[in-house]
């Protein structure tokens, strides 16, 4: 389910590392994360809804691997975002 701008520019603003940030890691693992939080109400009603199922994991697999990368480059930036969304890896 896609973000509505409002709740998307809460977000960048929330987590931007600057002022013109929206690209940096931590914001588009927040983003993913949001999304993937959102889809979770979406599955309790749609139990055989696959194709969705589907883009769910590829935007685990995202974050996942963004968060690989926080964490081999920059680990405090990495245990941040962790505490922020209440992730746990």
């Amino acid at each position: 389910m896609p973000l509505d701008s409002t709740a998307k520019a809460g977000i960048v603003a929330k987590f931007a590392r600057g002022k013109e940030d929206t690209g940096s890691p931590e914001v588009q693992v927040a983003l993913l994360s949001e999304r993937i939080n959102g889809l979770g109400e979406h599955f309790n009603t749609h139990k055989r809804d696959h194709a969705s199922r589907r883009g769910l994991l590829k935007m685990v697999n995202q974050r996942r691997k963004l968060l690989d990368y926080l964490k081999l480059n920059s680990p405090d930036r990495y245990a941040k975002i962790l505490n922020d969304l209440g992730l746990r890896r």
